[in-house]
């Protein structure tokens, strides 16, 4: 495996991600933002922010896999977040947590940033998800 994932001393220990990834691979992936469409591009949990981030999950691991990566292989992730709000992490580690048990991955994950944003591409969209991942 060619990500490590820490928690140097004189940081907080945070549940949801590590915080930072050591990559010794040779070949960088950088994804696309993913938001919440199913393979037919429709949208998945319309108002609903814990389906929307598990449906953007689902679609981050189908990227990896579609290059022969997974979840262990990310070293960073950066979700946009629409209206975000300290209210609305319940929801968004819930949708986490839900993606995490059907993609088999573990939290806590690669270290991630999460931004509040105004609006994404359209507005039935509350999350995207974007990563980069190292392979050997």
């Amino acid at each position: 495996m060619s990500i490590a994932l820490v928690n140097p001393d004189g940081l907080p220990e945070v549940d949801a991600y590590r915080q930072v990834a050591v990559a010794t691979g040779s070949r960088m992936v950088f994804l696309a933002g993913q938001v919440a469409w199913d393979e037919d591009g429709k949208v998945v949990g319309e108002g609903d922010l814990a389906a929307q981030i598990e449906q953007c999950y689902v679609n981050v691991g189908a990227a990896l896999a579609g290059v022969g990566a997974s979840f262990a292989d990310v070293a960073k992730m950066t979700l946009y977040v629409v209206g975000w709000s300290p209210e609305k992490m319940p929801s968004l580690m819930d949708g986490i947590g839900r993606a995490a048990a059907k993609l088999g991955f573990a939290v806590p994950g690669a270290p991630g940033t999460l931004i509040g944003v105004a609006a994404l591409d359209i507005p039935e969209h509350l999350v995207e998800v974007e990563a980069i991942a190292v392979l050997d």
